[in-house]
């Protein structure tokens, strides 16, 4: 485990997932899947994420929800759900919450702290936010910690294809990233397609302008070389890709580039999609989850929908429930990571 970072939750100081909470008596039944959900993320907040979070536990009679973030808006929650689900709900105010978000962006970013320490605590299983992504990533590096050798941990976002789906990370996490940046997100992403996509050989690339050698940035000239000497935990690098590419799914099944290449690219295509409808059978989530910190952190765009919060929280649940962030760090031999 990384050594504590002035801020975070001491791993003394944590316990394992499915230990109890306090004033929890029992350990969760299996299946069960602990969500924190910061109420006080997105655009819309907090009437989307209200909403999100009630068709989420209406839809899944195992999940559990602790919202954290102003108690009328969890209420609003608990009101609506039935006296036997109602169980199922927590609510966990996040220090300093004001009357309006506007007010202080600091108090907003409380609440997916407070989401991220529940999870380093052992409250939660995973946490979920719609929030700004800097304070997400921040809280989740500080609450968590990273793994060794991650200096920057990389949003990966699946994205439905004409030939199924593929991985692509960075899509906001690191915007600057140098070349040894970039390799280590291309091992997080070959881990996390052979995890979570039980894919044996994944196909790694690099997204750059063109596929003839030295075209591109810096970073795009300098990166190949140093992707191709690097041992990815499965699968294999394929060299460059363009943009066309990562619609089609024929030349990669994990896509690395910076966290602003991917931004653009991820946002361009999803309203394409919302458009004219994706490619493929696969559906797209308009949700990312964080690799590199030692903990399941899933971040849903500010803009997300009631629908779109509801399926990131369904996606941190299926992380949870598979195990995915201990089978990511076996793969890239992390030792003592839990979720």
């Amino acid at each position: 485990m990384t050594r504590p970072i002035t801020g975070r939750v001491a791993p003394e100081q944590r316990r394992a997932s499915g230990a109890p909470a306090p004033g929890q008596s029992a350990v969760p039944e299996p299946g069960t899947a602990r969500i924190a959900v910061d109420l006080l993320g997105g655009d819309q907040a907090p009437a989307v994420v209200v909403d999100g979070a009630l068709r989420a536990c209406q839809a899944d009679p195992a999940l559990q929800l602790l919202l954290v973030g102003p108690a009328e808006a969890a209420g609003q929650v608990l009101a609506a759900l039935t006296p036997g689900d109602r169980a199922r709900v927590r609510s966990l105010p996040s220090p300093g919450t004001p009357a309006t978000r506007q007010a202080n962006a600091g108090w907003v970013e409380s609440g997916v702290r407070t989401a991220v320490l529940a999870v380093a605590q052992g409250d939660a299983d995973a946490a979920v936010s719609a929030g700004h992504t800097g304070a997400t990533v921040t809280s989740a590096a500080l609450g968590l910690g990273r793994w060794p050798e991650v200096r920057r941990p990389a949003l990966a976002a699946v994205l439905p294809t004409a030939a199924g789906r593929l991985i692509l990370l960075d899509v906001g996490s690191s915007v600057d990233p140098d070349e040894s940046t970039l390799a280590m997100h291309a091992r997080l992403g070959a881990a996390y397609a052979a995890v979570a996509h039980n894919l044996a050989d994944p196909r790694v690339g690099l997204l750059t302008i063109g596929t003839e050698r030295g075209k591109g940035d810096k970073l795009r000239r300098a990166a190949p070389a140093v992707l191709a000497a690097t041992a990815l935990p499965a699968g294999r690098y394929v060299g460059l890709v363009e943009g066309n590419d990562v619609v089609t799914g024929t030349a990669a099944d994990v896509v690395v580039t910076d966290g602003f290449t991917g931004n653009v690219l991820l946002k361009g295509l999803e309203t394409a999609y919302a458009m004219i409808g994706t490619p493929g059978p696969a559906a797209a989530v308009r949700a990312a989850v964080l690799l590199g910190v030692a903990g399941t952190v899933v971040v849903c765009h500010g803009a997300a929908g009631p629908d779109d919060l509801a399926a990131g929280i369904a996606f941190a649940a299926d992380l949870h429930r598979r195990a995915a962030v201990p089978a990511i760090a076996g793969l890239i031999d992390i030792p003592g990571v839990g979720q």
